[in-house]
């Protein structure tokens, strides 16, 4: 098995996958029955996603609640003053280029980064002083696959299943189910190394998800799987939520934050700069944005003097080099512009006036696009993944 898998006190079992990246959730078991104690009680829980523990309900509906977060690296801040509220049973966004802070909070939130300053209450835990109750509850799977190559799949979700307390029939009773629902079964004995890439994040998830958490952390899940792996895994998100876990999902890509959260921070420089739904972060930015393809290339630059003087916004250059895009007020001032550029004797092959898009809505906030890395977050997850 890669990595380090540590073995708690008597009476208590973890599991750490690959330093840390994929966190299974840590109850308290009678291993000879596999059964919880402590009055904990174990119920059947929607199917092939498992049993879930249930615990004494909080008061609070949230699963998430952040006042001022902070994390130093080097005496700068990875993460500087975050503020979160995420509801109980709901899919929540953390999105921003690399290096933002995404992974840095996520790694907090989930006990392995201890703080440096703020409030956080996750589940109804305090997250320094109650970190070991905490870990029961939740799962996190890493920005990269942390399962044992040379162990086959059903291997991998047994090993797991043991060392959470599940008997030995009962732990390969639960990765046949696991192995079934994430759409594996027909592999589950070769080795996960023979795997394609989407198939083990499929298993990376569902080695999560051997006990299933209340809260589940998804670093990047679809980060270099192809438009099909990226969409089972979507659909595998959607159905976990279905069945009453809450996902928090950081991403880059802002088609994923658009299909699949609720809400959505953006996070630029450690620091949380926007947060609401995809509609109303889109409607914050303007009433539409407007594309405009020119018919002669080479007047590009003219075109975006008048239309940056019609519409009193900056117009970017898009890759396309006819293309000009622009963010608008209002639907009269689209129609303004483009009546200017006919005025110039600028000649417009199409345009559409539309809705934003995450990217567009990104840029608008910080200036730049997703791609962008940013240094000091960038050197903060470089440090974390060598621990």
């Amino acid at each position: 098995m890669s990595g380090a898998v540590r073995r708690c006190a008597v009476g208590q079992v973890g599991a750490t996958i690959a330093g840390g990246l994929n966190q299974a959730v840590n109850i308290e078991t009678n291993q000879s029955e596999g059964s919880c104690v402590e009055g904990v009680e174990r119920t059947a829980y929607l199917g092939c996603f498992g049993e879930r523990t249930q615990h004494a309900m909080t008061t609070s509906d949230q699963a998430v609640e952040t006042h001022g977060l902070r994390k130093l690296y080097g005496g700068k801040p990875a993460v500087d003053g975050i503020d979160l509220m995420i509801p109980k049973g709901s899919i929540f966004g953390l999105l921003g280029p690399n290096g933002a802070g995404k992974t840095t909070t996520v790694r907090m939130l989930a006990t392995l980064a201890r703080p440096d300053g703020g409030e956080a209450r996750v589940l109804g835990h305090d997250l320094v002083r109650e970190a070991a109750a905490l870990r029961r509850r939740i799962a996190l799977t890493g920005q990269f696959a942390s399962v044992d190559e040379d162990l086959s799949g059903q291997e991998n979700l047994v090993l797991i299943g043991r060392l959470l307390g599940f008997s030995r029939k009962g732990a390969r009773a639960r990765a046949e189910e696991l192995l079934e629902a994430f759409g594996i079964a027909d592999a589950a004995n070769k080795q996960a190394k023979s795997y394609s890439g989407g198939m083990r994040r499929r298993l990376d998830i569902a080695s999560s998800l051997v006990t299933t958490p209340e809260l589940l952390f998804l670093d990047e899940p679809t980060t270099g799987l192809d438009p099909r792996s990226r969409n089972q895994v979507w659909d595998i998100i959607r159905r976990l939520t279905a069945a009453g876990t809450t996902v928090l999902l950081t991403t880059q890509y802002l088609e994923e934050a658009d299909q699949l959260a609720d809400r959505i921070a953006v996070i630029d420089h450690g620091r949380m700069i926007a947060e609401g739904t995809s509609t109303e972060l889109k409607a914050s930015v303007g009433a539409g944005a407007l594309h405009v393809r020119l018919a002669e290339p080479g007047r590009r630059e003219a075109a975006q003097t008048i239309l940056e003087k019609a519409l009193g916004v900056t117009v970017e250059f898009d890759s396309e080099p006819r293309r000009l895009n622009a963010m608008v007020p209002d639907d009269a001032s689209a129609g303004h512009a483009l009546a200017a550029l006919a005025d110039a004797g600028i000649a417009v092959s199409d345009f559409s006036l539309g809705q934003p898009s995450l990217d567009e809505v990104f840029f608008a906030l910080t200036g730049h696009h997703t791609e962008t890395e940013t240094p000091v977050a960038a050197e903060a997850v470089s440090k974390e993944a060598a621990q």
